[in-house]
């Protein structure tokens, strides 16, 4: 009995934890949604708002089901939780394979993806609060250097265009000096009309697609042990679901798929019969023992 509760616990906490992760996504998605008056991202491929809103949906019914097969020993939404990890596992095998095979088609549609994230700079706070931190952490400008700022309107070298930022780059792609003590904001202003050489004394010239993937490769270990992490924990998500349904069936629980009909008055009596049958074998084994204690 101790080893059947300890999987139907450790079951329902893994999902229950998964659980609230994915309500947490789904009401910060909503919230992204409905915060901004005017969907200005409906440029890039996919809404990062209903992203994490499709994420969370997706996790909070693959979750619910786990917690409901557990609480009510309930051996078909396990299954059907079990099926679901295995095709998200299985997918997530088949998208890394696809990704290495084609890592250069991969790398096109990122460059794309960032370049149109750079056009929309300004125009979206979020957007641009992404954008700042990332050059800042990886210390880069633009997605191959820093005159890709020029596909931006307001920092676009045109004669004709009025804005003060004309030529240059934004303020997160300056070198700031330790010692320095106050930052000047106009640092990046007209940066694009100077050659890299000079121009890389007063800000970060290297893109930041060239940056990343730099990070990512002197970080092979810690990218590589979260990623065996994440797949370690799925496959014992998907081995602690099949034990729990065999513990099931050996013990003679109540099948939900066996009695879909069944109201809650023939549950409980048919749980009420298996514990009476358990009890009489457990007083007829005890008074066996005491007869031939007698005996002896």
């Amino acid at each position: 009995m101790r080893g059947y509760r300890g999987i139907k616990y450790t079951l329902f906490i893994f999902c229950y934890f998964f659980w609230v992760v994915s309500a947490i996504l789904i009401a910060v998605g909503v919230y992204a949604k409905i915060a901004k008056e005017n969907d200005v991202v409906d440029t890039l491929t996919v809404d990062p708002a209903l992203l994490l809103i499709m994420v969370g949906s997706v996790m909070f019914l693959i979750t619910f089901l786990g917690c409901f097969g557990a609480l009510r020993n309930a051996t078909c939404p396990l299954k059907m939780f079990l099926v679901i990890l295995a095709v998200v596992f299985l997918l997530q095998i088949a998208a890394g394979v696809v990704g290495y095979l084609f890592t250069d088609k991969v790398m096109e549609r990122t460059e794309k993806l960032m370049m149109k994230a750079i056009i929309r700079y300004r125009e979206d706070r979020d957007l641009e609060n992404a954008i700042d931190f990332v050059q800042k952490k990886f210390q880069c400008c633009g997605v191959e250097n820093y005159k890709d700022w020029s596909q931006n309107p307001y920092f676009d070298c045109l004669d004709t265009n009025p804005s003060l930022e004309a030529c240059g780059v934004p303020f997160s792609c300056c070198i700031h000096l330790k010692n320095q003590t106050v930052h000047n904001t106009m640092c990046g202003y007209g940066m694009q009309m100077q050659k890299e050489d000079l121009a890389s004394k007063n800000i970060f010239t290297v893109g930041c697609l060239e940056k990343i993937l730099w990070w990512a490769k002197n970080n092979l270990r810690l990218v590589g042990g979260l990623t065996a992490g994440l797949l370690l924990l799925e496959v014992a998500s998907l081995s602690t679901p099949e034990d729990f349904v065999l513990v099931i069936v050996k013990k003679g629980m109540v099948n939900l798929c066996l009695y879909p009909a069944a109201g809650v008055h023939d549950v409980i009596g048919y749980r009420s019969d298996i514990l009476d049958q358990e009890s009489s074998e457990e007083n007829r084994g005890q008074h066996s023992w005491e007869t031939n204690g007698e005996e002896g």
